[in-house]
């Protein structure tokens, strides 16, 4: 405030409000608003002495506060009565929403919710900005803060253009030791392998981790029905350590990371130069034992690596098997029998289309669940676009298409016969036309005529260029009923082929024949 009291004093002298802000005391606006505070209160003569700092902060509240009272406009519908009333409302505590309601109720105010809203953020804007805070003292190995910040641009590993980074920070409450870690992303799987790291560089766990309230940690938000990751909640149980989100909207509960935040975007990241993420996690693990470690801290006056040694014993232990880190995950079952999990594809059996399951991902396995009952298991994908496909999975008639590949369907035609093994290789011998579904069909039909009836089928057909199983079917049926009838020739189990079918038909009858008769 003596930054007013000089105002006043050089008001007294006769300077202008231009010279004034010339000076860079105050802004011309500002120094107007002062002046007519000390002309309405007679501080600019001469004679009496100037006031001191508690009164000119007095005199400035109320008249920022009755700046506020005043009607916004002809059209709000709130006179200075009305104003008085949403003050005095505002001041015990009651919403703008009851504010509003009570004034159309009760006074017959016609006037927009807007309004009622505008008046309430004035008063809000006039009252003192700074609330009384409590610090929070912690016991050795009592308590950790966690949290996440915005780290540099470096060039993304794949595409080669920036990408934004973020490091991780884990700061031990007593001692003010941290870990930190550069990463990629925010995701549960780094959250989680954060946590193990800064665990393994400690070489013990706190009793408590206090945390914002991330979507990696925390599903969902809430004061007193707060819902943890899966994932992040299997973590906790494996290393012994419970789970303390702040209240939502209010980050000042983990005061001692987010400072921690700021001395690394402050002391670590200004001057330094990165040529990628492994030596910038270099570099920021030698700043952690060497420089951070070593300071005189601002607010225990201590090094907090020497803090460390003391509350080292303190800390749990780390468990005697490392825990296995899993997270889980939901995708729907695409119509092709497979769901997508990172832009990878992982096969489920065809039953599951159009159904969601849960995935329970490590860095090395995909296992999928529906409901309780493990349906699939595969290794995880390493490029984008891989699939994962085990073939059971697929419907039946898919996989016979995938089985039945042109090797395997001549492999089964020579064992049918040599007529059939002809046929077979004149339908591939197209240089148009894949006929692999043709072959398939007619090697099908075997499983109902047998293979002596499709051997008869494609000898009298002969080597022909095209012909599909509908066609054959009905050769095949055709010789069943000549051999019924007796009519079918059978000369040590071959057919001789009609001349029609061997492509020697002809338009008239033989004349010599006619003529013996």
């Amino acid at each position: 405030m003596h930054e007013y009291r000089e105002v006043i004093y050089r008001l007294r002298q006769q300077q202008s409000e231009r010279t004034i802000a010339r000076s860079g005391i105050m802004g011309r606006h500002k120094t107007n608003e002062i002046g007519q505070i000390a002309r309405l209160r007679g501080w600019l003569d001469p004679e009496t002495p100037l006031p001191e700092l508690a009164a000119i902060e007095l005199a400035l509240r109320e008249h920022r506060t009755q700046a506020s009272l005043r009607p916004v406009g002809r059209q709000s519908g709130l006179s200075t009565e009305h104003l008085a009333l949403i003050a005095q409302w505002f001041g015990h505590g009651v919403n703008t929403v009851a504010i509003h309601a009570a004034l159309q109720r009760d006074h017959g105010v016609r006037c927009h919710y807007s309004s009622v809203r505008r008046a309430v953020n004035k008063l809000k804007a006039a009252e003192p900005q700074i609330r009384p805070t409590m610090i929070l003292d912690f016991k050795l190995g009592e308590a950790a803060q966690v949290d996440f910040g915005a780290g540099p641009f470096l060039p993304d590993p794949v595409t080669g253009k920036p990408k934004r980074t973020w490091f991780f920070v884990m700061t031990l409450c007593a001692s003010r030791h941290q870990y930190v870690e550069f990463v990629w992303d925010q995701t549960v799987a780094t959250w989680l392998r954060c946590h193990q790291r800064a665990f393994e560089f400690f070489g013990a766990t706190p009793a408590r981790l206090i945390i914002d309230n991330p979507k990696c940690a925390i599903t969902k938000a809430v004061l007193h029905e707060t819902e943890v990751q899966r994932a992040y909640g299997e973590l906790a149980q494996g290393y012994g350590f419970l789970i303390d989100p702040c209240p939502p909207a209010d980050p000042q509960k983990k005061g001692r990371v987010e400072s921690g935040v700021k001395y690394v975007k402050r002391n670590f990241l200004p001057t330094r130069q990165f040529r990628n993420l492994a030596d910038l996690n270099e570099q920021a693990k030698d700043w952690v034992v060497n420089v951070a470690g070593q300071r005189t801290h601002g607010s225990t006056y201590a090094k907090p690596l020497e803090q460390f040694e003391l509350e080292r014993p303190y800390l749990k232990p780390l468990p005697e098997r490392r825990p296995d880190l899993y997270w889980y995950a939901q995708a729907k079952v695409h119509r092709d029998c497979h769901v997508q999990h990172e832009r990878c594809l992982y096969s489920v059996p065809y039953r599951l289309v159009g159904q969601t399951v849960r995935l329970r991902l490590c860095a090395s396995t995909v296992e999928i669940f529906d409901g309780q009952d493990l349906v699939s298991t595969h290794p995880r994908g390493q490029r984008p676009g891989q699939r994962r496909t085990i073939d059971d999975h697929m419907p039946e008639a898919a996989v016979a298409w995938l089985m039945q590949s042109p090797a395997w369907c001549r492999e089964q035609a020579q064992a049918i016969g040599p007529h059939c093994h002809a046929l077979i290789m004149n339908l591939f011998s197209d240089r148009v036309l894949q006929r692999l579904r043709t072959v398939q069909g007619l090697l099908r039909l075997r499983q109902e005529f047998g293979d002596r009836w499709l051997e008869l089928g494609c000898q009298r057909c002969g080597v022909v260029d095209s012909i599909s199983p509908k066609v054959m079917r009905h050769v095949i049926e055709q010789l069943q009923q000549e051999a019924k009838a007796g009519l079918l020739p059978d000369t040590d189990g071959e057919l001789a082929a009609s001349s029609a079918y061997q492509g020697k038909g002809r338009f008239a009858r033989d004349t010599r024949q006619m003529m013996l008769q």
